[in-house]
């Protein structure tokens, strides 16, 4: 198997205008971020793909690869799908780009899936990590997952699933992280298939995949990334260095 992993750029951020471009100990994030996927050495290539040519520029001139978007994208999906499109292929992991202090056992997780995926059973694998904390629980910008008895995800979802309707019956509650390994087949599907429901009203794209029978195995860890989000977890990461 070819083994790739692209790195969603964007420059525009809400909460953190340009983010990406940060000063971070005399790198830039997306560098720190791109030089430290390169140095878990699990794949055959990396990649930045983005809508700047301030960021395709950082990567290319500092001896890395990028490929720009040709289109407007709604979601990381669609920008890796239209940038691995034409690439000689099979596992595509997206990485955040806002997340540099990549961890490569979680990354070495997912892979496994799929070197161990003999009949072709599985679409995605993807990474949850189990929340206990009410506040996490109940809170809507956390995303929880739940599973079969195989591992795959049933639904995601903002709200409580599954709702404690019996308490104390053993039930444990997963938060969904968002790293994700594609076969490529599902990936360029995902960009060919419209926005339904579910995911138009929940606003996670990994619904879409779902809605469309795609199986997506989940992997426990206990690995939660350090995202630069604002400011402050900017500084939080220069102090980490």
């Amino acid at each position: 198997m070819k083994i790739i992993a692209v790195i969603p750029a964007r420059y525009a951020s809400t909460r953190f205008p340009a983010k990406l471009m940060q000063d971070l100990c005399g790198k830039t994030v997306i560098r720190r971020t791109y030089e430290s996927a390169v140095n878990t050495g699990l794949f055959d290539d990396v990649f930045v793909v983005t809508d700047s040519i301030l960021i395709y520029d950082e990567i290319i001139s500092n001896g890395g690869k990028a490929i720009m978007s040709v289109k407007e994208h709604e979601s990381g999906s669609d920008r890796i799908a239209e940038a691995v499109e034409n690439l000689d292929v099979d596992i595509v992991i997206n990485v955040q780009g806002d997340e540099p202090f990549i961890n490569a056992e979680p990354l070495a997780k997912v892979i496994e899936v799929f070197r161990n995926d003999f009949d072709h059973k599985v679409d995605l694998a993807s990474l949850m990590v189990e929340i206990t904390a009410e506040d996490e629980i109940n809170n809507p910008n956390i995303v929880k997952v739940v599973v079969d008895q195989n591992g795959f995800a049933l639904y995601f979802s903002r709200s409580v699933i599954p709702y404690p309707r019996e308490k104390n019956v053993g039930v444990r509650y997963f938060r969904h992280i968002g790293i994700y390994a594609f076969r490529k087949k599902a990936l360029l599907d995902f960009y060919r298939l419209p926005m339904k429901s579910l995911e138009a009203s929940e606003k996670l794209e990994q619904l879409r995949y779902l809605e469309f029978g795609k199986r997506i195995r989940m992997v426990e860890t206990s690995h939660v990334g350090i995202g630069i989000d604002t400011p402050e977890d900017l500084e939080k990461a220069r102090q980490m260095l």
